[in-house]
């Protein structure tokens, strides 16, 4: 089984994140699980999303404390929180934040991508949603989903303009992790 985590904030689209996830895994033949957690439910608030994924049916519904994966839609999280708690010894990061930002420093087996998200999602969708830029730059640094799998989900969500920016959005954050290799 793999699981990912997500840290947002809510608003950011995380739940969007973690169903369109799912739904690319199950496209692929898996059997996925999506599901949110929070406290609070306004607008800013620190919440989490999951995805656990199996070749079999996931039973399992609890949080995810040793993800295989961490997705940080917000990079100011990291600040209150440890969001690397439980990264498993070869897991493997992707942060929202500006470029050339410094990645924070993890084992030697485990990898961060930090990717402009936001920017991207800037340039296509006129909004820093940068949730799909960042699936596009987990598909690249994880190689869980290949990025035809993850356009068919995207074209699933969306429609219209929405689904054109969005496609270009994922299509850039997978080319920027393709470009950049792991550090």
């Amino acid at each position: 089984m793999k699981e990912i985590r997500i840290h947002a904030r809510a608003g950011q689209g995380a739940i969007t994140t973690a169903t369109l996830l799912g739904y690319a895994y199950f496209l692929k033949g898996m059997y996925p699980y999506a599901f949110p957690s929070f406290g609070a439910a306004r607008m800013g608030a620190p919440m989490n999303a999951f995805v656990r994924v199996d070749v079999k049916p996931v039973r399992l519904r609890s949080q995810i404390y040793e993800p295989d994966y961490l997705l940080i839609m917000d990079p100011t999280l990291m600040r209150g929180f440890n969001c690397f708690s439980g990264l498993k010894d070869k897991g493997i990061a992707v942060i929202n934040d500006k470029e050339g930002a410094p990645a924070p420093k993890v084992s030697a087996t485990q990898r961060v991508y930090v990717v402009p998200a936001n920017d991207i999602a800037m340039k296509y969708i006129g909004r820093p949603l940068g949730n799909t830029a960042l699936i596009g730059a987990f598909a690249a640094a994880s190689g869980e989903l290949d990025l035809g799998t993850l356009l068919e989900a995207i074209k699933h969500r969306f429609s219209g303009k929405a689904q054109e920016a969005n496609l270009l959005a994922v299509k850039e954050g997978f080319q920027f992790v393709k470009n950049i290799g792991g550090k």
